[in-house]
C-alpha cells in the first residue's frame, strides 16, 4: 500500500468474473474533449484515457516517464527529452518530435478557454527538434521545475489538430491520441465512450470499453453504483461515506486529496460590483474588498471546523493554505485562521461598515462535493457579522464560463495543487493576469500582488527542492497576510467500487479507468 493512501476493501470470498466493459459514473461533467481547453480535473481525467504525456503522474502524482523515455537538464537553461520509438497515433500514424513541438505551442493559443494550460509552458522560449525522437526545450532562465511543469500538457496529433479547434476535438475530428483508450462516441453532459488502443505501449488495460458516464445527482450516483448499474464511482457524498465503508457490496477508496475549497473576491473593478450594495441596495462606489480589514473580517467570519464536521462530514480538513500538511511546500507556520466573529465585525466597522454591507456569493451546485452546501453555511456565518450574504447556485458549465469572464463579485472555488508543490497555485491563481507572460490563466478574480508575483518567479529558477520550498513558503505567508483569498478546507477524495473490484485513490482525484482493477 503506497503511504499517505487509506483503502478500505470489502470483498466477497467468491471469485468474481472479469468482465470486458466498466462504467465509471463522474460527478463532475468534463466540458470538452479537447485537452488543451480547460485546466480543470474532469476535463483532465478524461483527457487521460485518450492522450498521454511526455512526463505522467502517479496516484501520489510523483513523476515517471511517459512519452519521453528520458528527459536531462544539459545546460541551465536547455532540457533535453528523449522520446519513446515505436509510438503511434491512434490512426497508426507515427508519433515524433514535430508532434511535441506542435503540442507545446498549442495551449497558449487555444480561445476562449476558461483556465489555460499556458502557464505550463511559459518557461518555453523556442523548442529545438533535434531529430524525429530527440527535442530541446529553451528556457529563458533556469527552470528546474520543467518536467514536472510538462507533466500537465497533453501530446496531440499535429497532422489531426493543425488548423482546427476545439469544436473538432469535441466533434471526434481531432480526438487522435497515444493513450490507452481511443474514443468512439461523446455525448456531452452525459457520457463519453471508449475502446482499448491494444497498440498502447504501456501495459495492457484490463477494460475493452469504458463508458465514462456523467451523473452529477449525488443520491444518483450512489444508487446507480448500489443497483449495479455502474462499476465505479467518484465524490462519494459524505453522507454516504460512513454507510459505505460497512457495506460488504462495495469498496471504499480514500486518500488526502490536494485540493482547496475558497472563496475568490472580484478585483476586477474598483466599484459598482454587481450584487454588492449597501443595505438599502443601492450600489456601491468602491469596491469594500479591495480594503484588507474586509477580507480579513470576511475570513475571521468563517468557522473551518464546523463546515468540516457539519457540512463535509468529516471528509475534509480545515485550512489555511492551499497546501494540505504533509506536502513538501506546506507552511507549518501559517495556522489555520481563528474563528472570531466579534474581531470581525470590528474590523467591518474600522473600514466603514459599521452596518455591513449587502452581497450575492456564487457557486457551483455539482462540481464539488457539498459546494452549493458549503456556500449556504459561509453566507449564514458572513450575516452574523452584518453581511448579508444571498446564495446563486449554478450548473458547473454555466458556472465556469461566467467566472472566467468576470461576472461574479464573490465567489466559491477550488484548486488542485496537482504538482504536489504550491507553486502552481501562485502561478494560475493568484499570478497577477498577463496573458504575454502566461500568468494567472485561472485568476478569474484579477488579484495582482508584484511582490508575490517576484517571489513565484524566483522559486521557480531554485533548483534545490529545500531552497525552493522556503521561497514558497515566502508566498504562502505574503498571501496568507494579505488574505489574497478565504481558503475552507481541503478535501478528502473518495471513491466507491463494486464487490469484486480495486480502485486506487489519486490525491489529484482524477479518476480514470486504468486505475481500476479486479480485485483477484
Amino acid at each position: 500500500m503506497r503511504l499517505g493512501v487509506l483503502t478500505t476493501i470489502f470483498a466477497a470470498a467468491s471469485t468474481v468474473a472479469l468482465a470486458q466493459n466498466l462504467t465509471v459514473a463522474t460527478g463532475a461533467p468534463p466540458t470538452s474533449v479537447d485537452p488543451h481547453f480547460y485546466n480543470a480535473a474532469p476535463n483532465f481525467a478524461l483527457s487521460m484515457h485518450i492522450f498521454d504525456r511526455l512526463v505522467e503522474r502517479d496516484a501520489e502524482v510523483k513523476t515517471y516517464p511517459g512519452l519521453a523515455e528520458s528527459w536531462n537538464a544539459i545546460s541551465p537553461t536547455v532540457w533535453e527529452f528523449k522520446l519513446r520509438r515505436g509510438v503511434t497515433w491512434h490512426d497508426g500514424t507515427p508519433f515524433t518530435a514535430e508532434d511535441v513541438a506542435f503540442s507545446i505551442a498549442r495551449p497558449p493559443t487555444v480561445p476562449n478557454t476558461p483556465a489555460s494550460f499556458a502557464p505550463f509552458v511559459r518557461a518555453i522560449e523556442r523548442t529545438e527538434i533535434v531529430d524525429s525522437h530527440t527535442v530541446r526545450f529553451h528556457t529563458a532562465a533556469p527552470h528546474p521545475l520543467l518536467p514536472v511543469e510538462l507533466g500537465s500538457i497533453a501530446m496531440v496529433a499535429k497532422h489531426a489538430v493543425e488548423g482546427r479547434g476545439t469544436e473538432d476535438f469535441n466533434a471526434l475530428r481531432a480526438a487522435i491520441g497515444t493513450g490507452p483508450y481511443r474514443i468512439t462516441n461523446a455525448i456531452p453532459g452525459d457520457r463519453f465512450e471508449l475502446a482499448r488502443n491494444d497498440a498502447w505501449f504501456g501495459p495492457r488495460q484490463n477494460w475493452e470499453r469504458v463508458t465514462y458516464r456523467v451523473v452529477t445527482n449525488n443520491t444518483a450516483r450512489v444508487s446507480a453504483l448500489i443497483a449495479g448499474d455502474v462499476d465505479v464511482i467518484d465524490q462519494v457524498p459524505s453522507t454516504d461515506l460512513a454507510r459505505l465503508r460497512r457495506d460488504s457490496r462495495v469498496a471504499v477508496a480514500e486518500v488526502q486529496g490536494l485540493r482547496l475549497i475558497f472563496i475568490a473576491f472580484d478585483r476586477s473593478r474598483r466599484g459598482n460590483l454587481p450584487q454588492v450594495t449597501d443595505n438599502d441596495g443601492r450600489p456601491m462606489e468602491v469596491n469594500p474588498f479591495d480594503d484588507v480589514r474586509v477580507r480579513r473580517a470576511l475570513t475571521m467570519a468563517v468557522n473551518r471546523q464546523a463546515l468540516v464536521d457539519r457540512v463535509m462530514e468529516g471528509a475534509a480538513a480545515p485550512a489555511g493554505q492551499w497546501m494540505p500538511p504533509g506536502t513538501t511546500t506546506h507552511a507549518p507556520e501559517v495556522a489555520v485562521p481563528e474563528f472570531d466573529p466579534e474581531g470581525a465585525r470590528r474590523l467591518l466597522a474600522e473600514a466603514g461598515y459599521p452596518e455591513g454591507f449587502r452581497i450575492t456569493l456564487f457557486t457551483p451546485n455539482d462540481r464539488y462535493p457539498n459546494d452549493a452546501r458549503t456556500a449556504q453555511a459561509v453566507a449564514q456565518m458572513w450575516a452574523r457579522i452584518g453581511v448579508r450574504t444571498a446564495v446563486e447556485a449554478l450548473p458547473w458549465t454555466s458556472y465556469s464560463a461566467r467566472a472566467a469572464r468576470q461576472e461574479f463579485p464573490i465567489r466559491l472555488a477550488g484548486w488542485g495543487s496537482s504538482t504536489g508543490e504550491a507553486g502552481s497555485f501562485l502561478i494560475s491563481v493568484l499570478g497577477s493576469f498577463d496573458r504575454a507572460a502566461r500568468r494567472g490563466a485561472a485568476n478569474a478574480a484579477r488579484y495582482a500582488n508584484p511582490e508575490l508575483d517576484a517571489l513565484t518567479d524566483r522559486a521557480a529558477t531554485l533548483l534545490q527542492l529545500e531552497d525552493r520550498a522556503a521561497v514558497l513558503r515566502q508566498a504562502i505567508r505574503l498571501a496568507t497576510d494579505d488574505v489574497a483569498m478565504v481558503p475552507l478546507y481541503n478535501i478528502t477524495n473518495a471513491w466507491a467500487a463494486r464487490r469484486g473490484l480495486v480502485h486506487e485513490p489519486r490525491m489529484d482525484e482524477r479518476t480514470v479507468a486504468m486505475g481500476t482493477r479486479p480485485a483477484n
